[in-house]
């Protein structure tokens, strides 16, 4: 005689096997995906606050990536949509590296594209940032050094001048010490006169008294 739940155990084992079935047919097509390779670190990192651009940023991927050419692409650029890139990226095993150029200021955003080991392309972008350049100041802001410098040529001449003008005279010596030297003259010549004249007549009277 047949046992009542043997119908219920073959429906149970039925309906278990269907899920089973259905669970499979869910997971085979998200295996290959699952497979796809994928971006495990950034140098710089994600979001870092950087002093200056760096001269070149490195991606590093889960497994190698295919180097066919066009097959990876990188792109850099500023807050204002300006390049940074320099040259054509390099890969290397896992890693690819892409050398940059260029000032740059404010949020520095990186795209990039490569093809995974299984033949799938992949795809992200992140960013990181840089301080945001000073303004240039203006040529009218502070004098140039040449302007500084014809200043002060300009100025030297008259402040030259002003010293050395007293010191320069054209004008002809003064004939005062002449004067005062033939007065001198004139006078010494009139004493010796006075001398000689007074002493003549003496000497003539004292001759004349020996004689008598």
């Amino acid at each position: 005689m047949t046992s009542p739940q043997a119908p219920r155990r073959r429906t149970l084992s039925a309906v278990l096997a269907t899920v089973l079935l259905a669970a499979a047919a869910l997971l085979v097509p998200a295996l290959p995906a699952a497979a796809h390779d994928e971006l495990i670190g950034t140098d710089p990192a994600s979001d870092a606050v950087l002093e200056a651009l760096p001269d070149r940023i490195t991606l590093s991927y889960s497994a190698d990536v295919l180097t066919d050419a066009g097959a990876t692409v990188i792109e850099v650029t500023d807050a204002a949509g300006t390049s940074l890139t320099d040259g054509a990226p390099e890969v290397s095993g896992s890693e690819v590296t892409q050398a940059l150029t260029g000032p740059a200021s404010g949020t520095v955003t990186v795209q990039w594209r490569v093809v995974s080991s299984d033949g799938h392309p992949i795809d992200g972008e992140f960013a990181f940032s840089v301080p945001e350049s000073s303004p240039t100041p203006t040529p009218s802001a502070t004098p140039s050094a040449s302007a500084t410098a014809a200043a002060s040529e300009a100025a030297s001449p008259a402040a030259t001048t002003e010293v050395t003008t007293p010191l320069e005279s054209d004008a002809p010596a003064s004939p005062l010490p002449w004067i005062l030297l033939v007065v001198a003259l004139v006078i010494v010549a009139g004493v010796l006169v006075y001398v000689f004249a007074s002493r003549g007549p003496r000497n003539t009277a004292g001759g004349g008294g020996a004689g008598r």
